[in-house]
């Protein structure tokens, strides 16, 4: 395995999709990790992240001085480089100009890190950062330069240390994985031995020996998340899982009757449905805050599944389709990255719950969670659904929610849906949706003025939720929602088109 230390970069967690992508196990955990704990994982080797932070900075994390005696290749990206280059005695400085975005990159050693890549021939890299590598450690080589960084990529040939300023798990350093593959498999010895069907015997295993002989309570929404997670706990534990569907009265058009249709199949008798719409409505009466709407509805689904475990008897576990990016984005829980916003299941839970958390899922994508639903033969309409976040229409009525207001956006959504679907571009995109906005603008309709609600749409292409690209539709189909929602729904009469890609901007509003 690959063990990658955590020094705060919102990218962390795309070195380990990259190399868990070449089929090698890899686990993420922060910066300051006990050697003995390094020892019990016995990685082949060790990446060191990028951060926020300047190795200057007079709080900057630093690794113990122990950690680099560890007879493993070490690699540096940004920060970690810098680390590693101080640490090895040389010496680091603030770039006069700090480097962000697209640079070329130009190759003077073909050897390990770059094996396959042509001398002098310009290589595309992602760049972002302050510092830059002044003086090498004695010995040391130069592997790569830009016009920005004298000292962009070095290596210890005899101790095997390497480091690159720039970023290569970034998509936006196309040959990045050849790096990076460079390095786990050339450098550090790997072998391409780990894939979804190990994932899947190896979560089993871990599922089993949690639970013992109890039970599990699975909080199913009907998305691919909860889906595989009550998948793969039910493989591990049989009929000692009970899967509860909770109608929040924030779901979509027709969604409560068609998961009930859906899983009442798939499990049969361990299949509840709970309808507790009021109950979440009258939690959110008058509240307009985005992260107090997130932390009520995640207790108030603790206290709803609590009420329900109740009923069924001794139930200690309770399992979510938790992913990485909810996490990430939450709660700091591999190393100091910044909090986003709280993800109800994560940062939304009390602080004081029966249950103890399954989570099969937690360190994993979007798009790697599909591959497992695949592997785990679920059906396609499950498999592809696109993502719907647990606080459901909460966070896309902007503003107060309401069950008015919940009218008029899945009316609109559905029109949203279907067009995409008709258009042949539902399972093309990431995520389509419609978002209800909290003001009002004048307009004529009938030949009188209305004064009613604005429709934001937002479609974007992302991998893996963690960075996403608007999408640019074509014209008639933008015309044609457009037309359909100011026509079709009441209390609309104005349709906008959010052409905002992450980062900056979430792919949620919320």
């Amino acid at each position: 395995m690959i063990l990658v230390l955590d020094f705060g970069s919102q990218y962390t967690q795309l070195i380990a999709r990259r190399i868990r992508e070449a089929n090698v196990y890899c686990e993420i955990h922060p910066f300051s990790i006990g050697l003995e704990k390094i020892a019990a994982l016995n990685p082949k080797g060790i990446i060191l992240s990028g951060g926020p932070a300047s190795v200057y900075h007079e709080n900057a994390p630093k690794v113990k001085h122990e950690t680099f005696q560890i007879q493993v290749p070490f690699l540096g990206i940004c920060y970690g480089m810098g680390m590693i280059n101080l640490a090895a005695g040389g010496e680091v400085a603030r770039a006069d100009n700090r480097e962000y975005g697209a640079a070329d990159l130009i190759v003077d050693s073909d050897a390990d890190l770059f094996y396959g890549f042509a001398k002098t021939e310009p290589v595309r890299v992602w760049m972002s950062h302050g510092d830059k590598m002044t003086a090498m450690p004695t010995g040391w080589n130069s592997l790569a330069h830009s016009g920005n960084s004298p000292i962009a990529a070095f290596a210890d040939p005899t101790r095997r240390f390497f480091g690159v300023q720039f970023h290569p798990e970034v998509v936006h350093t196309p040959r990045g994985k050849e790096i990076l593959d460079n390095f786990v498999f050339r450098i550090c010895g790997c072998k391409p031995d780990w894939t979804m069907a190990h994932f899947i015997e190896t979560s089993v295993q871990k599922i089993r020996e949690q639970v013992g002989d109890g039970r599990v309570l699975c909080a199913l929404s009907g998305g691919v998340d909860s889906s595989v997670a009550a998948t793969l706990v039910r493989r591990a534990i049989k009929d000692r899982l009970v899967c509860v569907f909770v109608n929040n009265g924030l779901l979509r058009q027709g969604e409560a009757e068609r998961v009930c249709q859906l899983f009442a199949e798939r499990f049969g008798g361990s299949f509840r449905y709970v309808d507790a719409s009021e109950v979440f409505l009258s939690e959110l009466s008058g509240v307009e805050d985005p992260e107090i709407k997130r932390k009520r509805i995640g207790y108030k689904f603790i206290e709803v599944f609590e009420q329900e475990a109740q009923k069924l008897g001794e139930i200690n576990f309770l399992a979510q389709g938790t992913l990485y990016p909810d996490v990430i984005e939450s709660v700091s829980f591999v190393g100091p990255s910044v909090t986003i916003k709280s993800h109800h299941n994560v940062g939304g839970l009390p602080t004081q719950m029966k249950f103890k958390l399954i989570e099969p899922l937690r360190e994993l994508f979007k798009d790697e969670v599909r591959l497992l639903g695949q592997q785990l033969e679920l059906p396609s309409e499950m498999v592809q659904r696109q993502p719907f976040p647990g606080p459901g229409l909460a966070i896309r009525v902007l503003g107060p929610v309401t069950e008015d207001r919940l009218k008029i956006l899945r009316a609109a959504d559905s029109i949203v849906l279907h067009e995409m679907r008709a258009a042949g571009l539902y399972e093309k995109v990431w995520q389509s949706f419609a978002v209800l906005l909290p003001i009002k603008t004048v307009g004529v309709m009938g030949d009188e003025r209305s004064y009613e609600n604005v429709i934001a749409l937002r479609v974007v292409d992302s991998l893996d939720g963690m960075t996403a690209n608007w999408v640019p539709l074509p014209a008639d189909l933008l015309a044609r929602v457009s037309n359909r929602i100011i026509n079709e729904v009441r209390g609309v009469n104005r349709v906008v088109y959010d052409i905002s890609s992450k980062p900056p901007a979430t792919i949620e509003w919320e």
